[in-house]
């Protein structure tokens, strides 16, 4: 607020407010890993709707949700690099023992519960995908 940051101060609003209304749903406060879910929920709800104006030719509103994106990935744990997420597909490919395309949803949950909020999820479901090869 000091800063005049008015669209940082806007999509921070935006987050707490959702935060609580998490909290208000659940009736409990929420933990670390709640509220990156809860941002990360945002996120993929602003990366939809940054695909509609792009679609719509609303260069403006691009211009807008890019903006407020690049302000709530500034809020979540750095993402794991190329090579570090190739390297977590493959070690979790081994431990579930996973060999085609049918093991495809116990290795992505698996995925999920050890990088959390550190990796995009559509990147490391097509990478999962090569990874397990065809059906």
């Amino acid at each position: 607020m000091r800063a005049g940051d008015k669209a940082r101060l806007g999509v921070l609003r935006l987050a707490l407010a959702a935060i609580k209304q998490r909290e208000v749903d659940t009736r409990q406060p929420l933990d670390d890993e709640a509220v990156i879910a809860v941002i990360e929920r945002m996120l993929k709800q602003g990366r939809d709707a940054l695909d509609q104006y792009r679609a719509g030719a609303r260069d403006d509103l691009v211009a807008k949700q890019t903006a407020e994106i690049e302000i709530l990935e500034g809020y979540l744990p750095a993402r794991l690099s190329d090579a570090e997420l190739d390297a977590l597909i493959t070690e979790v490919v081994a431990a579930t023992g996973a060999t085609g395309p049918r093991d495809m949803g116990k290795v992505m949950a698996e995925i999920k519960a050890r990088a959390g909020g550190r990796i995009d999820m559509r990147s490391a479901n097509e990478r999962v995908r090569s990874a397990l090869g065809p059906g």
